[in-house]
């Protein structure tokens, strides 16, 4: 299956892809399913209801993912919606207690009791399940339809949950791209074929549906709605919402490094400083609830941000054809991953999004210097491999704790993977595939209290007031 770059990138609210971007995706299809239905406008006082099954329900109150599914059912997209919006949007379906979807009859629906938060066990294909319920007036089920947010935006069926799982039939066509690869070792050996950076062959990809200038201007839009981002969150000030009283510090080490200066010797090492304050910037936009880009998740939406600008402002010669080369190849990266094992933090754990934000920077980075598709492949293997295991295990639920610092550190670690690949000649001993796959299977060992349902880890450990 054919990722684009504008799959792995998409533009969103905080503070959750799975959590808060995806039910608001999952809302749309389920509205788009009944408008297909004969005879819905037969039935007399429709009414609508979400549950919401495993990581979805134990963490759902820290993603504001109740306020997701009735944003989603009031029409919102993710893309569009502005964060001032969302309050005077609640407050509005509260005093209504009804939706209007276009196309559809009226549909009654309480905020507080139509959101059902089910603590039992996750339904069975995945941790982020969501059941829409559609019942008349007397309380007869008109419609029930299952959805699984599986990270980074994406929402899919249950059947096309379980045909992405399928290993792929040897007679299924490739995908209509000009330089298909679903794995690193195949996108190397096309490189090598070709004479193409894997840029060069993600940007000839892409332009199989869009034209060269529509795809340039999609990567602007996106590095441009980034470093918005970034920008926003070094003016923040106060404490997030969610009552941990977590003070925003991005914008104080912001003043701070600009008063020491870019270059400070003896202190080079702050430039680790820059790097963890844009990543910090961003992932505090995304714990307010601000406009963030998943990259490849919400969660992790700092890590590349932060390595792109650490790159324009930090790298002599640095431009923006380097960031397009940077987010094609960043992309690219990010796309194996998700076909192989996961970026989701309730499927695999962090290292699934932080690891694989990680990865696809050091990748992008290495790229945008002018290392080879060898140096390149073996930059994201360094950078994911030193994050397997880690475990998504938010305090209170909430996407701050550890997960704004953890961002940070997602991007030095990048830095230094592209680093010490392009000292080296690209060959190395573990391959990014094999790595990929060790992912997958920490994830499916590692324990459901270590999967973004803050039944374990720091979350039981410390405590949250």
């Amino acid at each position: 299956m054919f990722i684009s770059v504008f799959d792995v990138f998409k533009i969103g609210i905080g503070p959750s892809s799975s959590h808060t971007v995806g039910p608001m995706v999952a809302a749309a299809r389920f509205y788009d399913r009944l408008r297909g239905m004969p005879g819905l406008e037969a039935h007399k006082g429709l009414r609508i209801s979400v549950t919401l099954h495993g990581s979805l329900a134990f963490t759902g109150k820290g993603h504001a993912t109740d306020q997701a599914v009735c944003l989603g059912l009031m029409g919102a997209k993710p893309d569009a919606l502005n964060p001032d919006d969302v309050a005077p949007m609640m407050e509005e379906l509260k005093a209504a207690g009804q939706v209007f979807p276009e196309g559809l009859p009226v549909l009654a629906f309480d905020c507080e009791s139509d959101v059902i938060f089910d603590y039992g066990p996750a339904l069975p294909l995945h941790a982020n399940g969501m059941t829409f319920r559609l019942k008349d007036s007397s309380g007869a089920l008109v419609d029930e339809y299952v959805y699984y947010s599986i990270g980074g935006g994406f929402v899919v069926s249950e059947a096309e949950y379980r045909n992405t799982r399928n290993a792929p039939d040897e007679d299924d066509p490739a995908p209509d791209v000009p330089y298909p690869f679903s794995s690193a070792k195949q996108m190397l050996e096309l490189g090598e074929s070709s004479g193409l950076s894997i840029a060069e062959m993600k940007f000839q990809n892409e332009c199989q549906s869009q034209s060269p200038e529509e795809v340039e201007a999609g990567i602007s839009r996106i590095w441009g709605a980034m470093d918005s981002c970034i920008n926003r969150g070094i003016k923040g000030e106060g404490i997030l919402p969610g009552g941990l009283k977590v003070k925003r510090r991005a914008g104080e080490i912001y003043q701070k490094l600009l008063r020491e200066g870019r270059s400070n010797p003896p202190y080079e090492h702050t430039v680790m400083d820059w790097l963890g304050v844009y990543a910090m910037a961003v992932n505090e936009e995304n714990a307010g609830g601000g406009r963030v880009v998943t990259a490849p998740t919400n969660g992790a939406a700092g890590v590349i941000p932060a390595v792109v600008r650490y790159y324009l402002d930090h790298v002599p010669g640095a431009d923006e054809e380097g960031v397009r080369t940077f987010l094609l190849t960043a992309s690219a990266i990010g796309g194996i991953i998700k076909s192989n094992a996961s970026i989701s933090g309730a499927e695999v754990g962090c290292q699934g999004e932080v690891g694989s934000a990680s990865a696809m920077a050091a990748a992008g980075l290495c790229g945008a210097l002018g290392g080879t598709n060898e140096q390149i492949e073996n930059a994201a293997e360094i950078a994911l491999e030193h994050h397997l295991g880690m475990t998504c295990d938010p305090i209170g639920g909430l996407v701050q704790v550890p997960c704004i610092e953890r961002n940070a550190m997602g991007a030095v670690k990048a830095v230094s993977a592209a680093s010490l690949a392009m000292r080296g000649d690209g060959s190395h001993f573990v391959p990014l595939d094999g790595c990929i796959e060790t992912m997958r299977q920490t994830g499916l060992d590692m324990g459901d209290q270590y999967k973004e349902t803050s039944k374990g880890g720091l979350a039981v450990n410390i405590v949250a007031c």
